[in-house]
């Protein structure tokens, strides 16, 4: 018989179970031949690597659940000590103080074991048991040391310990930053880890060594393999069928139809086309066929499945496909021949969806507009009106229906948050020169509208068809989050009425009505986003909670999220009668991994674009000490507050700059106050600052506050 896993699970779950040798449970699951020995051996590896049983010193197999022991990755502290978040949802993170480390790191996934439950209150104490995994193949940080000895301090603050270089290492000089391999790990005895240097990225200083570093401490490419450079080139540029049977493929090069994206766009992945149909339109929206062009398995289209989306960083771009592709073959540039996978819906004036048709199309797109230019026409500027005469009637009949749907969309309960974009230009040597703060317009509303809508039909679509599909989820708050955002919601008199159990949109959309308009809107609108879980991909039809949408996807940026290109596979396949039972099949069981992996990367990249931006806004501040600043109270600790100025950058005032009283701070109000002079320093409050100090290396700003008349009152 063939050993399998849930023979070995039944007899460890036994009641009576007393932890086994490998010899013991050879003996309990009667066991003689010799390959089965081998395979229950496997077994036994790979469910103790993967973290479901433990091995103890004396080689006895139990299971983790009873013991005490949980799961999951650590999260470290600059200051030494790390939480475990555990693989389990729901389950409540602990704190392992630095002496229970036990060699560990940050990113580490590792077994721990509880010492304190939570009681009072307080958080979970735990001491590591195990390190299952390292999560840190590579390292970027800046080199220190001299001929005899080297240091390494890593750009993330979280690995806290500086790594020793081993003898033998390139050479580099104090202020280089590196990319290094760990080749000594720490442990009890040995508490200094050891690398060796991998590459030198440049001098501290250097144009673009500071965004290179992040680039390589999030593990991004910097370039394409040989072997998807080599299959590009094969690629017909002019690859357009001139049957236009072919595919069934519809020729609409006599429709009119724009792009409509920033004015620094290279890949134009979506056009829109609208025309007045007696009481309605026929809406139009013209999406890139990528999967033309790249097709499943290939050189071009593993390393796509890879990258799973484009980062856009302060000075570059890290694309998903090489650039002839993502610029060239597959962007919509204006008057050129192009592929496309075209739905058209035809929607009455209402904004009600009558009907909806999905087609591979030839198109041809006759401007390539800018937000701002439609912006400008949608504002009456007569000189733009005049340039672009022929679609002026087109977006005015595009921004009314964008109206109609957003309405629509707002009634059902969905959530608009139209936070401030912040857009950094870099000089020639990648110094930040402005920061400019944008709020999207009419414009931007027309394409957000667009895609919403054409994003919920094609997942609406398939949901029916009941075929393995790629969802893009966004699922209900959690309730003890829900329970906190109660109380927080209380401080500002702003009541979440009803069972929190059966929370729908529509009580969020209520409290951001409330606060429209007033000087808390921004604050509120920020935690109630944060008390959202984050929106992810699924091969399960979950819904989107922000959009209050049953079913959605992510359809329309195929040249730049990997999830997309699957969506138009599985469309091409649908609209060709190839999705067949085996199909459906090999789909179903590789759809989970794929999605989790591009949610992954999608965070992966959120967090270095984020990190890019933090940086360049630190730099921004540079020689500006001494200057004073209007904010706005962001957040507030037991060490200070933190305080946003309107051009997005943020930064400190810790409690030791508050020298005209001591602050107590009041956790369930978000506020510091005086104890003497009674004065309050709350969230959502505007106060005036001075910058006092910038640290670089921390990226962190450390403001002052300043008296103000007007401190510690909501306007």
């Amino acid at each position: 018989m063939k050993v399998k896993k849930k023979n070995v699970l039944s007899i460890m779950f036994q009641k009576n179970y007393k932890p086994l040798t490998l010899e013991g449970l050879l003996k309990a699951l009667k066991i003689t031949d010799d390959e089965e020995i081998k395979e229950l051996y496997h077994i036994l590896e790979a469910m103790e690597k993967e973290g479901s049983l433990f091995k103890t010193l004396q080689g006895r197999y139990s299971p983790l659940r009873g013991m005490g022991m949980i799961v999951g990755e650590l999260q470290g502290h600059a200051q030494g000590y790390a939480f475990l978040l555990p693989d389990t949802p729901g389950e409540k993170d602990v704190f392992i103080p630095p002496e229970k480390m036990g060699g560990a790191m940050h990113r580490d996934r590792v077994i721990v074991r509880l010492t304190k439950d939570s009681e009072d209150g307080r958080r979970r104490q735990g001491e590591v048991a195990r390190i299952l995994t390292r999560g840190n193949t590579s390292i970027v940080g800046t080199y220190l040391g001299n001929r005899r000895r080297g240091v390494v301090i890593p750009d993330d603050r979280r690995l806290f310990q500086e790594i020793q270089v081993t003898r033998g290492s390139p050479a580099a000089k104090p202020g280089d930053k590196l990319v290094v391999t760990i080749t000594r790990w720490p442990d009890s005895a040995n508490k200094i880890p050891e690398c060796k240097i991998v590459e030198v990225i440049g001098s501290t200083g250097e144009p673009g060594v500071d965004i290179t570093s992040i680039q390589k401490k999030y593990g991004l490419p910097s370039s394409f393999p040989e072997k998807v450079l080599k299959e590009l080139q094969n690629l017909d540029r002019n690859q357009i069928p001139q049957d236009l049977s072919h595919e069934k493929r519809e020729d609409l090069r006599s429709l009119p139809m724009v792009t409509i994206d920033g004015a620094d766009a290279k890949d134009l992945d979506d056009a829109v086309s609208l025309q007045r149909n007696g009481s309605g339109y026929s809406l139009g929206v013209h999406i890139a066929d990528v999967g033309y062009y790249v097709k499943e398995g290939s050189a071009l289209d593993r390393e796509a499945a890879k990258r799973a989306t484009s980062v856009y960083l302060p000075d570059r771009v890290i694309p998903m496909f090489p650039p002839l592709l993502s610029n060239d073959i597959c962007s919509l540039n204006p008057g050129a021949l192009r592929l496309a996978m075209s739905v058209i819906m035809e929607i009455r004036e209402d904004g009600k969806l009558e009907s909806y048709r999905f087609f591979p199309s030839l198109i041809s797109v006759d401007k390539r507009m800018t937000y701002d230019a439609v912006n400008g026409i949608l504002e009456g500027d007569q000189n733009l009106k005049e340039e672009y005469t022929d679609f002026v009637q087109t977006f005015l009949d595009m921004a009314e229906l964008a109206d109609v749907l957003k309405e629509k969309r707002l009634k059902r309960g969905a959530l608009d948050f139209n936070f401030p974009e912040a857009k950094i230009t870099l000089d020639e040597q990648g110094r930040p020169i402005e920061i400019k703060v944008r709020r999207g317009g009419r414009s931007e509303s027309i394409i957000e509208e667009f895609m919403l809508i054409c994003n919920e039909v094609v997942a609406t679509h398939f949901d029916r068809a009941k075929v393995p599909f790629v969802y893009r989820v966004h699922e209900r708050p959690d309730e003890e989050k829900l329970y906190a955002l109660r109380d927080f919601l209380t401080i500002f008199d702003i009541k979440l009425k009803g069972d929190l159990s059966k929370i729908t949109p529509g009580y969020f959309h209520k409290v951001m009505a409330d606060v429209k308009g007033t000087p808390v809107e921004k604050i509120i609108n920020h935690v109630l986003l944060r008390s959202l879980p984050v929106a992810r991909y699924s091969e399960s039809s979950l819904g989107h909670f922000g959009l209050a949408a049953p079913f959605y996807t992510h359809f329309t940026s195929p040249i730049r999220r990997y999830p997309d290109l699957l969506v138009h596979r599985i469309l091409r396949s649908s609209l060709n009668d190839t999705l067949t039972k085996t199909e459906s099949r090999r789909l179903a069981n590789k759809l989970p991994q794929l999605v989790q992996h591009c949610s992954t990367q999608e965070r992966v990249s959120m967090e270095a674009e984020r990190e890019c931006l933090d940086l360049k806004k630190v730099e921004f501040m540079e020689g500006k000490e001494g200057s004073e600043f209007a904010g706005t109270i962001s957040g507030v600790t037991s060490f200070g507050f933190f305080v946003e100025l309107d051009n997005t950058v943020e930064g400190l005032v810790h409690v030791t700059r508050m020298t005209d009283d001591y602050y107590i701070f009041d956790e369930k109000r978000y506020s510091l106050v005086g104890e003497r002079t009674r004065k309050a320093y709350r969230l959502g409050d505007s106060v005036k600052v001075r910058l006092d100090k910038i640290d670089k290396e921390a990226r962190t700003i450390h403001f002052t506050a300043l008296p103000d008349e007007n401190a510690g009152t909501h306007h």
